[in-house]
């Protein structure tokens, strides 16, 4: 009698469960062994969750999990946790695994086992540059439920030492996590500095957006020094974080340090074994998910690269909205259906204490490494009808193609209401609009929710304009 097959996943988060849950549903364990290896302590959790768990929002790390391991074991998933895929040999269709925890203690235990599906769902690593201290206790990363425990404990340390009004932070990067962070922590009554090396915080905003993010952290009390390339880490006597050094010879004082530099795909097992790449590091997968030259093995998640559906090239996009989908897709496809990702168009949210950001498209830098040509307009506009109570400002940044008056991308920033409003704009660059057919939407309006011309449409009327102006020049 044939053996059943195996569903080896690797990685127990968004993209590892979700495509194994999937699976399980469509076929049982007669029909599928599914097998996940996690090298931590959790399952499917929420990450992006972190900097709100840090700053009091959430209570307990256990409201961060959706599933834990015993709930997906009981629903005949073979889930084993901290260990760890130490090699993969996709000839012969075997991954080598480590149980850095064998049961009743002992030396870590390896072994090789073989599969018929294999799901790489190894997620992002943070960046962390090969600087003098920068692996010394009290430097601290963000990324997974053990780091964020780790950052507490260290904060929740420094908070019995250090007295009220004296705690200092400092927050390396200014990208999404930095600027979340940075929050957090000023929230729990740190001095915080965050270093960033750009010229403005938020890259993946233009500059000029990113410049009123800036004012807005300054204006909430966090220091933010821009074009600050970190040196160092000075460490104290007793071997923990102190300071962090900038390339002119300042120190930052610190009782924290936390990196915010962004992150890369986990891509290291993969590249060992010869799986294909794309020019960001992450694996190129076909639109069914399946890693290309390769039938039985898949990847989702952080650690590949998505077709971004504006530039037409690959990119990498580390959200847990995408590792949810092409772990549905992977899970649909091995369960013997079929599914597709068709691709991105790069929409983002963040916010910095009451200040919303958000970015959908191309950066006016993107579009002229594109060889695009291309009009931008920026309006301000307010969230509620003018006369409203509680109406606040936000500015809207647009970008069109000359000649086609293709919608390329928009940004926009400012208080309560505005974040959410890209998700129009998603939608358009999705669909192919023009911003000329998008001053047309029939939008939802009524005064408690929006001026009787929604701000995103505003724009888009400004940007059908520069167009026409455009051409006729």
């Amino acid at each position: 009698m044939p053996a059943t097959p195996r569903m080896l996943v690797i990685g127990a988060n968004a993209t590892g469960m979700s495509a194994a849950s999937h699976a399980r549903r469509l076929r049982t364990p007669e029909e599928l062994e599914i097998v996940v290896l996690e090298r931590g302590d959790f399952t499917s959790y929420s990450s992006c969750g972190i900097p709100y768990w840090i700053a009091g929002d959430v209570e307990d790390v256990d409201d961060l999990v959706v599933r834990t391991p015993r709930q997906h074991r009981e629903r005949g998933l073979d889930v084993r946790l901290r260990t760890e895929a130490t090699a993969l040999d996709a000839e012969s269709r075997r991954v080598r695994l480590r149980s850095t925890v064998p049961a009743g203690g002992g030396a870590p235990r390896e072994e090789w086992l073989g599969y018929d599906h294999l799901v790489l769902a190894t997620g992002a690593r943070p960046l962390r540059p090969p600087l003098p201290g920068i692996d010394a206790p009290g430097v601290h990363g963000v990324q997974t439920l053990d780091e964020g425990r780790a950052l507490l404990r260290a904060l929740e340390r420094a908070e019995s030492e250090v007295p009220s009004g004296r705690r200092r932070a400092v927050v390396i990067g200014a990208g999404y996590i930095g600027v979340e962070m940075a929050e957090a922590l000023i929230r729990r009554g740190y001095d915080v500095t965050v270093l960033d090396q750009a010229g403005e915080p938020m890259t993946t905003l233009d500059p000029d957006m990113g410049r009123l993010v800036h004012e807005a952290m300054e204006g909430m009390g966090i220091a933010t020094v821009t074009g600050a390339r970190v040196a160092s880490v000075r460490l104290g006597d007793d071997g923990r974080a102190r300071a962090v050094e900038t390339g002119d010879g300042t120190a930052y004082p610190a009782d924290v340090v936390v990196l915010g530099l962004g992150v890369r795909p986990e891509t290291t097992l993969a590249e060992e074994a010869g799986l294909p790449l794309g020019d960001e590091g992450g694996l190129l997968t076909d639109l069914a998910q399946r890693v290309r030259g390769h039938h039985d093995i898949w990847a989702g998640g952080d650690c590949v690269e998505v077709l971004d559906l504006v530039a037409g090239r690959t990119r990498h996009a580390a959200l847990g909205t995408h590792a949810n989908k092409h772990g549905q897709i992977i899970g649909a496809n091995i369960g013997g259906g079929y599914a597709t990702f068709p691709g991105v168009v790069g929409t983002a949210v963040s916010k910095v204490c009451d200040l919303e950001i958000a970015r959908t498209g191309l950066l006016e830098a993107q579009a002229a490494d594109l060889g695009l040509r291309y009009v931008t307009v920026t309006v301000e506009a307010t969230s509620r009808a003018g006369y409203f109570p509680g109406a606040a400002p936000m500015r809207v940044k647009m970008t069109a193609e000359r000649g086609t008056g293709r919608l390329l991308g928009v940004q926009i920033v400012g208080r309560e209401g505005a974040g959410k409003r890209v998700d129009v704009a998603a939608v358009a660059l999705t669909a192919g609009l023009t911003v000329e057919q998008m001053t047309a939407l029939d939008l939802g309006y009524a005064p408690p929710f929006g001026p009787v011309w929604d701000p995103v449409l505003v724009a888009a009327r400004k940007a059908a304009r520069a167009v026409r102006a455009a051409a006729d020049g």
